[in-house]
């Protein structure tokens, strides 16, 4: 008897240990996706009618699952262990394509790292002069406090900051959940009964070609799958893609049904005349909800869910951005013979990253979200294609080649890309 008890104490300790550190994963996926983008989200879906609506709903989750899962796999096929994204497309595609590629992934996620840090001092310095009616300190001074802040977090190692990102995840969820359910008793249906000023195929179709993107960027969390997919390969080894596979499916299903319960309740509690005002102005949907309904709780809530969202998304993306500058500064030094210690490697990034965002936070240019759009189209190849280019290509990637998984991930990527590229071409003009 004493046997089997010494024998299961182990063995229980072990899966509880497992438990643990995947639900901390899941919430940190979660987390570096749900950010701000889920707060436009409701505006950019519900204003052309029901229809969009109910098919990006249906779309959502097979576009999130099938992408993330293919890129995660892609990661794990590299042969050593703690071989990142960066490692995995040199070892597959070769030097120069494998140095193309890691330019792309960083420069797909750097730009949102610097958004997010003006967006976080924008939040916080609205909050101290609307909310507390206090005066806020210097930009200057506000922007290092909050970049630091975050930098402090990072410091103190991976596992603290999929901790942190994690424990912020339940406040931002909470109140999301709260909202969505305050809103219930404002339903109408002023929505299903909207119809758009230009009918049918072609614009239907035209106005899901334009929402593919914001589907797109609302539940992007490429920048923390190579180091979710790298520490998931230490602990489960060979075993890891079917682990990974499974993980991703909750989290995805946790995300999407908790968006979209959340986009739904703010449509049906406006009319699609609100959310073209909402697009007008220029604002996310919880600062014209609290504009349009005049309740205090909204307006304090408005900027708690946004300080959130930014911070638990900025401190996802920091691991990508990192991950693809030590990419970029290891493969250059290599090319030269010459090597940097892992700590000075770390210094510098780090100094490098703080500069980066609180000058960008200080000076708070317009010209970011022209950075972010142009970020786009490499989202969509690095999420979307080339994960599937190399199982239809890398060998020991044979095993995951699915024709109808594969094809809708690859035609998405495609539609995603174009549709970007529309969109530069028509804010720029050409």
């Amino acid at each position: 008897m004493s046997s089997d008890v010494s024998i299961l104490i182990p063995i229980d300790k072990e899966q509880t240990e497992d438990r643990k550190t995947n639900t901390t994963w899941m919430l940190s996926l979660y987390g570096t996706a749900i950010g701000a983008g889920t707060l436009f989200l409701p505006i950019d879906a519900g204003i052309n009618g029901i229809i969009p609506l109910l098919i990006i709903a249906v779309l959502a989750f097979p576009m999130t699952y099938f992408s993330h899962k293919a890129l995660c796999r892609f990661v794990l096929s590299g042969a050593n262990e703690d071989a990142d994204i960066t490692n995995v497309v040199d070892e597959h595609f070769g030097h120069l394509a494998g140095k193309l590629l890691t330019y792309m992934y960083f420069f797909s996620i750097f730009p949102i790292l610097l958004l997010y840090s003006v967006a976080i001092t924008n939040t916080t310095n609205s909050f101290i002069i609307n909310q507390l009616h206090l005066s806020p300190p210097p930009r200057v001074v506000l922007s290092f406090l909050l970049v630091s802040g975050l930098m402090v977090v990072i410091r103190m190692g991976q596992h603290i900051v999929i901790k942190a990102m994690s424990f912020l995840v339940y406040p931002f969820l909470t109140v999301l959940i709260l909202l969505s359910l305050y809103l219930i008793p404002y339903w109408n249906s002023s929505i299903l009964q909207y119809t758009p000023n230009t009918s049918g195929h072609s614009s239907l179709i035209m106005t899901l070609w334009l929402l593919i993107p914001v589907v797109v960027f609302s539940f992007n969390h490429s920048a923390i799958i190579s180091s979710f997919a790298v520490s998931q390969k230490k602990r489960y080894g060979s075993a890891a893609p079917e682990e990974c596979a499974n993980l991703l499916k909750k989290t995805h299903i946790f995300m999407v049904v908790s968006v979209l319960f959340f986009v739904f309740s703010c449509v049906f509690s406006l009319s699609p005349y609100d959310l073209a005002q909402a697009r007008e102005q220029n604002i996310s949907i919880l600062s014209y909800l609290a504009n349009h309904f005049r309740t205090p709780v909204i307006a304090y809530i408005a900027p708690l869910i946004a300080f959130l969202a930014i911070a638990k998304s900025y401190l996802g993306h920091y691991l990508g951005a990192s991950e693809g500058l030590s990419g970029i500064i290891c493969k250059s030094l290599k090319q030269r013979n010459k090597s940097i210690s892992e700590r000075k490697l770390v210094v510098f990034i780090d100094i490098f990253i703080i500069i980066s965002c609180w000058t960008a936070a200080t000076i708070n240019p317009n010209i970011l979200t022209i950075i972010e759009t142009l970020g786009g189209p490499i989202i969509a190849i690095i999420l979307f294609i080339m994960p599937v280019y190399a199982i239809m290509t890398v060998p020991c990637m044979k095993r995951y080649r699915n024709p109808i998984a594969n094809t809708f991930t690859f035609s998405m990527g495609i539609i995603a890309l174009s549709a970007i590229l529309y969109g530069i071409k028509h804010s720029l003009g050409w």
